[in-house]
């Protein structure tokens, strides 16, 4: 259920945004899963990680103002907003997106690759964080800066492709401690790895770590943006 980008307000504001789409769906990840939600993607992304599922939003999109981004939003009539891409910490004006959300009392999560420095982001936002593992191509591009800026309301994702993957990601998982700042999460690559695979070596290592599945690929396999 996607917001009609072609007919946004035109209302005066210093910032503007790149929007590939705005979308009503149930959230499929983190701590916010199975809540309806609109997802505001923005486009571009400085990333190419082999298993993406949105290179769709590289390139492209409308050129909105928050004004009526926050308007968009606001047709939907549901608390939870996850501002996603793309990478949307990309984009200059998603810093105040995401306060202005808040300000208007939004549940408000962002989903970012954590190769940009998080610290600007509202306190009040939920940071979904992926720490990119060797199957992605962009392990080196991790700042891991960004593990010390970590709070408790915050959730750091690692996608495994291989047992390869789940080794490096346990290594990172123990070398900062990653459980004592947040929830951390262990996800397979969609039609890499056989779930139940990662599930028993999560088990077998009793791993302080939250197996997930993606609920929005369960239910609507690849289709695009939902």
């Amino acid at each position: 259920m996607a917001a009609d980008l072609s007919s946004a307000g035109q209302e005066s504001t210093a910032g503007k945004l790149r929007i590939t789409e705005i979308f009503l769906s149930l959230q499929g990840e983190a701590a916010a899963v199975g809540w309806p939600t609109v997802f505001v993607r923005l486009t571009g992304c400085p990333l190419r990680c082999r298993y993406c599922d949105t290179d769709y939003a590289f390139t492209g999109g409308k050129s909105m103002t928050i004004d009526a981004v926050v308007a968009a939003i606001r047709q939907y009539g549901v608390n939870h907003v996850c501002v996603t891409g793309g990478e949307p910490l990309a984009q200059k004006g998603c810093l105040e997106l995401l306060r202005r959300l808040c300000d208007a009392d939004h549940e408000v999560s962002l989903e970012t690759s954590g190769a940009l420095d998080i610290c600007g982001v509202d306190e009040r936002v939920s940071r979904v964080m992926d720490i990119k593992t060797p199957c992605s191509g962009e392990a080196a591009k991790n700042r891991y800066e960004n593990i010390a800026l970590l709070r408790e309301n915050d959730q750091v994702k690692l996608v495994i492709g291989d047992r390869n993957d789940y080794e490096w990601a346990v290594a990172i998982e123990r070398k900062y401690q990653l459980h004592e700042r947040c929830s951390v999460l262990f996800s397979p690559v969609f039609g890499s790895i056989e779930p139940r695979q990662l599930a028993e070596w999560i088990i077998a290592d009793r791993l302080p770590v939250r197996f997930q599945l993606q609920l929005h690929k369960i239910l609507w396999g690849d289709e695009q943006g939902r």
